[in-house]
Parts: C-alpha cells; sequence; structure tokens
C-alpha cells in the first residue's frame, strides 16, 4: 500500500531512498552542477527531522566495472554542506548490513554506485556487442537469478522504501522497481517524484484549455508516441526542429539539405491524418533561416520552408512563423514544451529557441500554465534565464518522454500497486 511522506512516521525508523545523484564531475572529481542533489533535500530532512536515518543509494554514470572516477563517494562532500551533517559511505553496497544497522536517528549512509553491479540493471558488462544471442540470454538469464538476492540484501537495510528518482522511472532496475515489493505498507514517493507526476498529470489530465503542444528536437521518430498520444489532449500542435522537415517534405516541399527521415514520411502523412481528424490545429514552420553549412558560421538567410535549395539547410525558425506561434502560444491556458526548434547550440540559430522561452514566460506570466521538459529543452531555457519564470522545469528526460505517451513507468506503478 502506498504511503505519503508528509503523513508518514519516520521516528526511529531506517529509510532506504533512490535518490539521483549522477552529476557531472570535473577531471578532478569536483562536482560542476549540483541541482539533482539540491533537490532531493527536501525528501531527505524530512525523514532526519521525523526522527528517522538515511541509507541513499544511486547510480553515477555508466559504468561497467567498478571505477574511481565513478564512485559516488565524490558527492559526500557537497550532500554534507547541504544537509548540514556527516555523510558515512558503504564502499560496498551489498556489504553494508553492519553500518545499516548501526545507523542511529538522524545518521545518513550513502552506498557505494548501484552500477557497479550487474544485477542493477540485469545488463551483462562483459560480453562482446557481436557475442551469439544465445550467450547473451544466458549471460541475462543469469544475472537475473542473481538480482533476487542483490535487491533482497538492498532491502534488508531498511524499514521502509522511498523513490525520489524521476529520471530513472521509466526503468525497471532493482533500485527503482523491485526493491518495491519488499515494502508492502512501508513504500512512498519523495517530493520530486510527487512534483513531477503532479505536473504531468496537470497537463495530461487535468489540462485547462486551449492546450498547446511545442514539440522540437532532431527525429519525428523519437517524438512518434508523444505526439500521437497528446493528439486527445491538445487543441494546438506545433512542430519545429529538424524533425518538422520530414512533415514538409511529405507534403511536397523541397527541404535541401535539411534534416529528414525518409523512412518516416508515409507516418507523417498519418500523423497529419490524425490531427485533422481529432480537430488539432497543426503548425510547421513556414518560413525557415537557412544555412549553407552545419556551422554557425555559415552564410544565412530566410526562405520559405518548403522552398529550400540544394546545397542548403534549415537552422532555425524564421521570425515570421515565430509571429504566427507566439498567438497561438499567448492564447493558450496551458502549455507543453518538449525540444528546441532550431539549432540552439550554435548562438546565430538559438533565436527562434530563445524566443519560444520569452513566449512561454509571458504566457506564464498572463496565467497560463507551462511544462517545459526534455534535456535540450531544460537547458536551453536555463541558459538563457527563464527557469524561474515557467511553471514547472521537468528533469525527467526519458521518464517524462515515456509518461506523455501514456506508458505506466514501472518505478511508478511499483509504488502504487
Amino acid at each position: 500500500m502506498q504511503q505519503h511522506i508528509d503523513k508518514y512516521d519516520f521516528k526511529g525508523k531506517k529509510a532506504i531512498v533512490r535518490v539521483d545523484f549522477n552529476v557531472p564531475l570535473d577531471v578532478n572529481s569536483k562536482i560542476t552542477d549540483d541541482s539533482r542533489i539540491r533537490a532531493a533535500i527536501p525528501t531527505l530532512k524530512k525523514v532526519l527531522n521525523g526522527g528517522g536515518s538515511l541509507i541513499l543509494m544511486s547510480h553515477l554514470g555508466r559504468p561497467k566495472c567498478v571505477t574511481e572516477v565513478f564512485s559516488l563517494k565524490h558527492v559526500i562532500y557537497r550532500l554534507e554542506e547541504l544537509l548540514g551533517t556527516k555523510v558515512q559511505f558503504a564502499p560496498d553496497c551489498q556489504k553494508a548490513g553492519v553500518q545499516a544497522a548501526e545507523l542511529k536517528p538522524g545518521e545518513v549512509l550513502l552506498l557505494e554506485n548501484l552500477r557497479f553491479y550487474e544485477e542493477e540493471q540485469c545488463k551483462p558488462y562483459n560480453l562482446p556487442k557481436d557475442a551469439p544471442a544465445e550467450e547473451k540470454k544466458a549471460a541475462k538469464a543469469a544475472i537475473k537469478e542473481r538480482q533476487k538476492d542483490f535487491v533482497k540484501t538492498l532491502a534488508s537495510y531498511a524499514d521502509c522504501y522511498i523513490n525520489d528518482a524521476f529520471g530513472t522511472a521509466h526503468r525497471a532496475h532493482a533500485s527503482t522497481a523491485l526493491i518495491a515489493k519488499y515494502f508492502p505498507n512501508d513504500k512512498m514517493f519523495g517530493y520530486i517524484m510527487e512534483k513531477e507526476i503532479a505536473a504531468i498529470d496537470k497537463v495530461m489530465k487535468y489540462a485547462e484549455h486551449p492546450v498547446t503542444a511545442i514539440i522540437g528536437g532532431a527525429k519525428i521518430s523519437t517524438k512518434i508516441g508523444v505526439i500521437k498520444n497528446l493528439f486527445d489532449i491538445v487543441d494546438n500542435m506545433i512542430v519545429g526542429g529538424g524533425m518538422a522537415y520530414t512533415f514538409i517534405k511529405a507534403l511536397g516541399g523541397k527541404i535541401g539539405d535539411s534534416l529528414c527521415e525518409d523512412d518516416q514520411l508515409d507516418l507523417a502523412k498519418d500523423i497529419l491524418q490524425q490531427a485533422k481528424a481529432k480537430n488539432v490545429k497543426f503548425y510547421l514552420t513556414k518560413e525557415a533561416v537557412i544555412a549553407n553549412a552545419y556551422s554557425n558560421e555559415a552564410e544565412a538567410r530566410v526562405c520559405k520552408s518548403d522552398d529550400i535549395p540544394d546545397g542548403w539547410q534549415s537552422m532555425d525558425v524564421a521570425p515570421s512563423s515565430l509571429d504566427e506561434w507566439e498567438k497561438v502560444i499567448l492564447s493558450s491556458q496551458t502549455i507543453l514544451w518538449n525540444g528546441p526548434v532550431g539549432v540552439f547550440e550554435m548562438p546565430n540559430f538559438a533565436k527562434g529557441t530563445t524566443r519560444i522561452a520569452e513566449i512561454l514566460a509571458r504566457a506564464t506570466q498572463n496565467g497560463a500554465y507551462s511544462l517545459v521538459g526534455g534535456g535540450d529543452s531544460v537547458a536551453a531555457i536555463t541558459n538563457l534565464g527563464f527557469a524561474d519564470k515557467v511553471s514547472y522545469l521537468s528533469t525527467g528526460g526519458g521518464s517524462m518522454l515515456e509518461y506523455l505517451e501514456g506508458f505506466d513507468l514501472p518505478a511508478i506503478k511499483a509504488i502504487r500497486e
């Protein structure tokens, strides 16, 4: 049975918490962005202030063996500063039983990187990519068998389980989905998970109309499920970025050297038909900023999006299209933005994405609910200084996309069932 963190009595109890401390480190193993650690602090302090003790588990990077550079000991100094208390460290997350048992209320124990173990992801590390399918299958089966003891050991350390790592919610890993079964009456979401779920549900289940989705990025193939699922929710769909040109070519347009997935042209036509059938207004850029090379220093000019000459490619949305989109966005009550609308990492072609951020901030100020998600979108709006000018920034990445597609995320299901 799912508990609520605000109503649960942590006094004298040990809470094992799945956090997301997958933070970037520099060459000296110093944290360059501590936002994920800072975000987890309210959940951790709730347990400590309630008289409980903490056992923290996370992954860091994508190691395939025990690797010094990916050790979670590198985050201890910042975690201690933010929590205001000493943090103990268990160099082997499978041999932390004594340390966990001796924890007193108010104390904190951080386990070593979960991904030092194949059992966390049920993923063989040492097999070559070209290994025979049967060998891969056998290796995975062996890991899955060992995984039972791996999860059981982690669960034995604590009295209750908290999942506060939304970024891994779409993965059925040992620490995110399987461990919850050992706490049938003592499992709950942390504050990050609660906020992420509530923010997406506000768009997907409780949206105030008109609803507008702004979908950008490079490839239509990565957003098919999202687009189709949103057709039952949105009134307007704005598609920008490289993926727009698959649609434009499908409509008979000439797109020069612009990014296009030729194997998705029929699907693009189908999506456009679905939009029409569901009475969703579908907006593509009518004019583009094009360049004669994929470079910030390339020669650039504006032309119609469906008449781009050979040797040239779309790099950004033109002001005229942004003018049209601005009217749509400002007339909306709920807005979702996922994916940049141009090559925003190049300053000369970031104007479209910058203006979308500015428009979104104005819409939010006017009373609209705005949700921004996806690594590139979040990075863009943060770098532009608009992070505090939208309703919610989701850091879920893959988890957010799968939730938007309508999938029942394993880690969420494990808490709720």
